[in-house]
């Protein structure tokens, strides 16, 4: 079917504003009734919309979850993503992310340049000012994906990115939070100095280490002993 010119207007709408809101990949766009208000289109416009994109391989769709950016154009094998994403556990996920970053930190140690330490440092003094639990969330994504773009390695970088576009697309145990914000003494803080000052000290092994513990402790404090 021809593309009308109110089709082409509604993609340039959302490619606009994918654009501006500087999503990263496994990032979860609003849903279709917050877009169609941002954007001032109809849900059929917003619909064929998204589906271009889809078929492009820019988001996936996940039933039940959500639309997910993907790593980029081509690489979202959308029915795989969503299949694991259904089928895997948060426990099983936490082991995945366990395997894969402490060697990507590792390897961030070794090729890091001084801009990509510098990111890292920037990346982790934003998650530390997070004024909710939503842009902590964020901000805690990008200093993790931040430490995998250091390694200058397109390869681990791709393997983070679909790792982490199933990451959020599992169904997690809600978490209880007690506070608005990140408390000062939130115990992800002080693990993320250490593996922002491993790697700016170019130490392999402790950046390694580094990741591979406070991995740990996420998984302890979400799981306990599981």
């Amino acid at each position: 079917m021809p593309e009308t010119a109110d089709t082409r207007n509604a993609l340039d709408a959302l490619d606009d504003f994918l654009e501006a809101g500087r999503f990263s990949p496994g990032d979860r766009l609003p849903p279709e009734r917050e877009l169609t208000v941002r954007l001032g289109l109809t849900r059929t416009l917003l619909r064929k919309a998204l589906d271009s994109l889809e078929r492009d391989g820019r988001i996936w769709r996940h039933v039940g979850k959500g639309t997910f950016v993907a790593a980029h154009p081509g690489a979202a094998r959308p029915g795989r993503l969503s299949d694991l994403a259904a089928r895997i556990s948060p426990v099983d996920m936490m082991r995945a992310r366990l395997s894969l970053e402490p060697a990507i930190a590792r390897e961030a140690a070794l090729a890091a340049s001084q801009d990509a330490v510098n990111a890292i440092f920037a990346a982790r003094d934003r998650a530390q000012d997070a004024a909710d639990w939503d842009i902590y969330e964020a901000e805690d994504n990008q200093f993790h994906r931040t430490v995998a773009e250091a390694t200058g390695n397109i390869l681990l970088l791709d393997l983070f990115d679909q790792l982490n576009q199933v990451r959020r697309a599992v169904a997690w145990t809600a978490v209880t939070r007690h506070s608005s914000r990140p408390p000062r003494d939130h115990a992800s803080f002080p693990e993320h100095d250490r593996i922002a000052e491993a790697i700016a000290a170019r130490n392999p092994a402790e950046a390694q280490a580094a990741m591979r513990d406070h991995l740990g402790s996420v998984s302890a404090r979400l799981f306990g002993d599981a």
